[in-house]
This record gives C-alpha cells, structure tokens and sequence, in this order.
C-alpha cells in the first residue's frame, strides 16, 4: 500500500486470537459462550455470501459460467478433501470458546471421567 507521497507503508498485523480475560455479558457463562459462536458464525457467513455474490457475478459477467450452472455441479474427490479439510477448520474456529474453557478444566486437574470435562464446560 502506497501513501500519496508514494512512500511504501506496511499495515498493522493484528492479533489472531484475542488475549487477556475474556469479558462476561450475561450472567451465564454458557449464554456467552453461545454468543461468541454465534457473532462467529454470523461473520463467517457474511463473508461467504459475500465472496460467493462477488465470483458469481464476476464468473457471469466473463460469460464463464451462468449462475444456474452452479446448482448442477458436483465435486471430485479432489474438491470433496478439500472440502472436509476446510470445513474441520472452520468447526475447529466456532468451537474455539469451548476448546478453550476445555483446556483450563482440564489443566487445573485431571477429570474423574471422560464426561466431567464437558459436563463442566456445559454448565
């Protein structure tokens, strides 16, 4: 990115993951948790829909591929794989919260059972 003095400038990297405690909106701390991985998906969504908005039109408007030509289309094997791997990844960023809380239980301590970890982060 160029300013107008035509000086090469660098853009701030920002932090993946937010660090620090996280705040607490409601008096549940499941409720929050719910609604951290529901703005998550809400945000992934807006930008799905959005970039598949932006290559449908650009992929009409090159006559490449008519929007109808879409619903038609199957994947390979190829696709199929990168499909799933992509998909873990994103189930891996909504359940973040949880993972997290998962972690601190279980670093305090070893569960008695398999089951306490999660019924705890349930509650």
């Amino acid at each position: 990115m160029n300013d107008p003095m035509n000086k090469p400038t660098t853009q701030a990297r920002l932090a993946r993951v937010a660090k620090g405690k996280r705040p607490q909106y409601f008096s549940d701390p499941a409720t929050d948790k719910l609604l951290s991985m529901t703005m998550t998906l809400m945000e992934e969504l807006s930008v799905t829909r959005e970039r598949l908005d932006a290559l449908e039109r650009l992929l009409a408007s090159k006559q490449v591929v008519a929007r109808n030509e879409l619903e038609g289309w199957t994947a390979d094997a190829e696709a199929n794989a990168e499909r799933a791997a992509a998909r873990a990844a994103y189930v891996e960023r909504m359940m973040r919260a949880m993972h997290a809380e998962l972690d601190e239980i279980t670093r305090r301590g070893s569960p008695q059972t398999d089951i306490d970890p999660l019924d705890a982060v349930g509650s």
